[in-house]
């Protein structure tokens, strides 16, 4: 990974029932940490290796918590099918995902402990660049899979259906991009569409991706539907999707902060009505003075020399 690059590995899943729901990403150079931010500012690109979280967050019945703390490179270990951060590790065990996590909440502590395995379907070997200068890059790693959800802290265990995927690039997300949307989608039949619709800091430099991925492992594009606006969030995020005959409304919103928010909606595609998990991201936002003073209360960092 390139000095001022970063890398992050993205899980989500929904259980069965709907009633509970988890998100996992593991940063190694965090794109949206302070400290990185301000670590670029210095003379020498910083090290990604030094600003590395990982990221959990629960949702639904039983508790809602939400859980990010930035650790240092004496924290970080690298193998080939394991990733260690702290006391926690994202590892691959026989053709499956097991992620280990205990970590603390902010600002409120509470313990957030537990694991998840996600069993993929297919691995389809696809890359996508996100900008035309090859920048930053997405890999969808396991976008239908079945997921075992086991809590300690909160007490919890359910099952349902999951999504794993990776993002890599050589220069802050920032500098890259404005903002973006994305979403994917369960269908009946297994498969999993996804929307990807960023927004580059350059005029003409937009990306709109539209892909539906089936349980075997094959990749198809499909025309992407027209915009279709969102209800704005609490911090007033615009937010927006793309779907068929304008059928998109939000149903529960996940989280709402001054740059980002997670959605659960009620969409169509691909002739279908279906329930989309979807993010939109306002780099304008992130780079804001006044957001990057405000992180830290939810992002703490306990890093160790290393």
């Amino acid at each position: 990974m390139t000095p001022g690059g970063y890398g992050w590995w993205y899980v989500d899943g929904v259980s069965d029932d709907g009633a509970h729901g988890i998100t996992i990403i593991a940063f190694v150079g965090s794109v949206f940490s302070p400290y990185y931010k301000w670590a670029r500012g210095r003379r020498q690109p910083p090290d990604p290796a030094h600003h590395c979280a990982l990221n959990v967050a629960l949702y639904g019945r039983g508790g809602k918590r939400w859980a990010m703390t930035e650790r240092g490179r004496g924290d970080l270990r690298r193998r080939p099918t394991r990733l260690d951060i702290g006391p926690s590790s994202v590892r691959w065990e026989d053709g499956r995902l097991r992620v280990v996590f205990d970590e603390v909440s902010a600002p409120l502590p509470m313990r957030v402990r537990g694991e998840l395995c996600l069993t993929p379907a297919a691995l389809p070997a696809r890359r996508f660049t996100l900008d035309p200068e090859g920048r930053h890059d997405w890999q969808p790693f396991a976008p239908c899979a079945a997921l075992e959800v086991e809590l300690e802290r909160p007490r919890l265990r359910w099952q349902g259906h999951g999504y794993f995927d990776s993002n890599f690039g050589c220069e802050p997300l920032e500098a890259g991009f404005r903002d973006w949307d994305w979403s994917r989608a369960a269908l009946a039949d297994g498969s999993t569409a996804v929307l990807y619709d960023a927004r580059g800091r350059v005029a003409g430099q937009d990306r709109l991706l539209a892909l539906r991925f089936d349980p075997q492992g094959q990749v198809q594009g499909f025309t992407a539907p027209e915009r279709v606006a969102l209800a704005g969030t609490g911090w007033r995020i615009h937010r927006q999707t793309r779907a068929e005959q304008g059928q998109a409304r939000v149903i529960e919103t996940l989280e709402d902060t001054p740059f980002y928010a997670r959605s659960l909606l009620s969409t169509r595609l691909l002739g279908e009505e279906t329930t989309a998990v979807h993010e939109s991201l306002s780099l304008t936002r992130f780079r804001s003075p006044v957001v990057q003073f405000m992180l830290p209360f939810r992002m703490p960092r306990r890093a160790r020399p290393g």
